[in-house]
């Protein structure tokens, strides 16, 4: 009981010291720790050397390449202008009269094509600040619009989609990134209109009450006088062709292609003694993204030294994320360790034995929720219970591909508790706290994909994958 206690503890203090701005790499071992001192059966040091540490260690090795190469494609996005003219087309084809609309689906676009989360928020918000202050709509809407086209349907549910999210369950159940696309689609759609229909009321009642988007700060000023600096924009085509490529080059690999290699050598133990269906997800994202990066700068840079700006500036961009992560999901694996840990995992596997569905859909919302992180959450989860959900899933005649998309779309709802990493700073480029927009954002963040992740488990349940 006493490591239970410790558990919770540990947990609140996390959350508690994230929502004050902590950073997660301090916090993450400090409150790890805490809680391996109140279970009483482990070393401290040897479990923050061998457990938090080495579990941080294996994240970064499984997923740096992923997290590399997406940063370096949405900074190249960003540097080349390709990101603000795919928002400014978007904006232009709906209407400035549908300012929330017009962000959620420029937002959607560059998440779904591989655009980082972060590169997202940079990207879109000064045009965002624009519009919603043409609009007169509060700028405490701005967190829960950018979040519901980034932090959503494109980063969990549609098929196909270059997020970590939707990449890290391939190598546990044999799949690709386009598992389940019938249901991932509804699933998305669920949660789009959904949030779109909770966003729109938010404005309506704001509207209604006389409140509008209010002054603009001298940060902002400073912000928009740089932005109206900047050089031209690149052509419509040139802008959406890096998406369209990077979509449909992961497509290929991953469908027509690298199925068809002879890879037998993986069977050797110095590589890990895995086959192909394991990695045949990660090597078609990561041949995909490469390629793409050739085209991408190809088609926009024209200066060598130009380029090695944009990618150094976009290797660094992504240490933060995977080592913000890898800290997550080393506390998360720390937690595992524990003897309290052992009931959790009782209790959740305990669910609905004979659907497995729903005990994995708990299973990770619980560790994504713990650890303040999908991807972080969704990690562990997999590594602690993958194999199982995934014999589970064959002995009852149940598609891998269900169990991949239930997975990804479970893991991003009960992630943006006031702890999270991307939460935390998508507030602090919004120039707002979490008193004045973390109501919306919870919902169209947790809520909406709380409700898409119920319909896709029953449906799935009902008519297996498709």
């Amino acid at each position: 009981m006493l490591g239970v206690i410790g558990i919770v503890l540990s947990l609140m203090l996390l959350i508690y010291l994230a929502y004050r701005d902590v950073s997660v790499l301090v916090l993450a071992p400090v409150c790890a720790l805490l809680a391996v001192v109140f279970d009483g059966n482990l070393p401290v040091l040897a479990t923050y050397t061998q457990i938090f540490m080495g579990s941080v260690g294996q994240f970064v090795k499984d997923y740096f390449p992923l997290f590399l190469l997406g940063a370096l494609f949405g900074k190249l996005m960003e540097d080349s202008g390709s990101a603000a003219k795919i928002a400014d087309v978007i904006v232009r084809a709906v209407g400035v009269q549908r300012t929330v609309l017009a962000i959620v689906l420029s937002c959607a676009i560059l998440t779904y094509g591989g655009v980082s989360l972060f590169v997202v928020v940079f990207a879109v918000f000064p045009l965002s600040r624009s519009l919603f202050r043409e609009a007169d709509i509060p700028r405490r809407l701005i967190p829960a619009t950018i979040a519901l086209g980034s932090f959503t349907f494109t980063m969990t549910a549609l098929p196909g989609t270059m997020q970590i999210q939707n990449q890290i369950p391939m190598q546990f159940f044999r799949t690709t990134a386009f598992a389940a696309p019938g249901l991932g689609c509804i699933g998305g759609a669920v949660m789009f209109v959904l949030g779109m229909l909770w966003l729109n009321s938010r404005v309506a009642q704001a509207q209604k009450a006389g409140e509008g988007f209010g002054s603009l700060a001298p940060a902002d000023e400073a912000a928009v006088k740089v932005s109206e600096d900047q050089p031209a924009l690149p052509s419509a085509m040139a802008a959406f062709l890096p998406i369209l490529c990077v979509i449909g080059l992961n497509f290929l690999f991953s469908q027509l292609i690298i199925p068809k290699w002879d890879a037998s050598y993986l069977a050797d133990e110095q590589f890990g003694k895995t086959e192909l269906s394991k990695v045949v997800g990660q090597w078609s994202t990561i041949l995909s993204l490469v390629i793409t990066l050739l085209i991408t700068a190809s088609l926009h840079f024209r200066s060598i030294e130009k380029i090695k700006e944009s990618l150094s500036a976009g290797a660094k961009s992504s240490l933060m994320p995977v080592f913000n992560t890898a800290c997550e999901y080393g506390y998360g694996n720390t937690i595992k360790s524990l003897a309290g840990f052992t009931v959790v995992q009782n209790f959740v596997t305990g669910i609905a034995p004979g659907n497995p569905l729903i005990s994995e859909a708990i299973a990770v919302n619980a560790l994504a929720g713990i650890t303040g992180s999908a991807s972080g959450g969704l990690s562990i989860a997999l590594r602690t219970l993958g194999e199982t959900y995934y014999e589970r899933a064959v002995a009852a005649g149940i598609d891998p591909q269900l169990l991949h998309r239930v997975a990804s779309m479970s893991c991003g709802c009960l992630d943006s508790l006031p702890h999270n990493g991307a939460l935390i700073t998508l507030l602090l480029i919004c120039g707002v706290t979490h008193r004045q927009s973390y109501r919306d954002v919870g919902v169209v963040t947790i809520v909406c994909p709380l409700i898409a992740t119920a319909v896709v488990v029953a449906l799935g349940t009902v008519f297996g994958s498709f």
